[in-house]
């Protein structure tokens, strides 16, 4: 029996967010081969952004343009994505495991009477096709694997986890403008202002170069950032930086920060704490720098190295400028 899963799709900076791809890849895991996969852009300006997503595996795409909607605003996006599933009629919806996904799912699923898979990192269809989707818990100590066993699905995928399909550059999608709704509204959004504003999106950074209480100082991060400048990587903290004033919490990592996924993660002057490790402890490669042999990052980084960040770090940089340049 074919069935129809509904991707949202995000934007951010003018450009679609990597997850946005990841999450139709899921969806066309989940669903084989019979599944048509349909996309979802809210916003203000999405045309530009339906080849990439057909590019990417949607079979169709979905677009809902108003200037209510160029900025998130959870009433607004809720009544979008209302429309589109009433068009619909969709058997799952996936989104990403970011701040509007997290946002979004829950009340689509009480809408909706569906139940809920949040935060997955893998799924695999077992003999008799059902879909078992993976996800951790208890700060990442433990997978499990969870099933639904009736449709309507709500599912948020874990950014960095999920490869996206192969770009097919000769693939389309059928498109569609859904007419948007106005709700009323209680907050409008006026402008955002965003003090990352440039910089690569920690959550889907594929190298973080993150510092602790060792960077002593806001100016301790220099450093890290020249690093991470070179190897084109997003520079993050634990809370004990951030707790200290080192840098804003929008860097902070761990269980009450963002948890991430990259390829590589430098840990520099990190303790390793539980509350830190649980938002990184997924990483494919780990490196741990830190003046204390005994420091618990160690006993979870696949290289470590026992020396002062302030040398180490410069030193780091130098070699990957020279492995690196053409």
């Amino acid at each position: 029996m074919s069935r129809t899963f509904l991707v949202v799709a995000e934007t951010r900076g003018g450009s679609l967010r990597q997850v946005s791809c990841e999450t139709i890849s899921a969806a066309r895991l989940a669903g084989g081969a019979d599944t048509t996969v349909a996309a979802i852009l809210i916003g203000a300006t999405t045309s530009a952004f339906v080849n990439e997503l057909a590019q990417y595996g949607a079979d169709r795409v979905y677009t809902i343009d108003h200037a209510d909607l160029e900025h998130y605003n959870p009433q607004a996006y809720f009544a979008a994505l209302q429309a589109v599933v009433q068009t619909v009629q969709p058997d799952a919806i996936f989104l990403g495991h970011t701040a509007i996904g997290k946002d979004l799912a829950p009340q689509i699923a009480a809408e909706l009477g569906a139940g809920q898979i949040s935060d997955i990192t893998a799924i695999e269809v077992d003999n008799n096709g059902q879909a078992l989707f993976s996800r951790p818990i208890y700060a990442g100590k433990v997978l499990e694997k969870k099933a639904f066993t009736a449709f309507p699905w709500i599912v948020t995928v874990r950014p960095n986890n999920i490869a996206p399909l192969e770009v097919d550059p000769t693939r389309t999608a059928t498109t569609e403008a859904i007419a948007y709704s106005q709700p009323a509204l209680q907050t409008i959004i006026r402008d955002v202002v965003r003090n990352t504003s440039g910089k690569i999106d920690l959550s889907e950074a594929k190298v973080i170069i993150s510092g602790g209480r060792g960077v002593r100082s806001a100016d301790g991060f220099k450093p890290l950032e020249e690093l991470a400048a070179v190897l084109g990587g997003a520079v993050g903290a634990s809370r004990g930086a951030c707790d200290a004033g080192y840098c804003d919490y929008a860097l902070q990592i761990g269980q009450t920060g963002k948890v991430v996924t990259p390829e590589l993660y430098i840990a520099c002057g990190i303790s390793g704490a539980i509350q830190h490790v649980a938002g990184m402890s997924s990483s494919r490669v780990i490196i741990a720098i830190n003046k204390d042999p005994e420091a618990p990052i160690f006993k979870i980084a696949d290289y470590g190295i026992v020396g002062d960040l302030f040398e180490v770090v410069p030193l780091l940089t130098e070699q990957f400028k020279l492995a690196l340049q053409p």
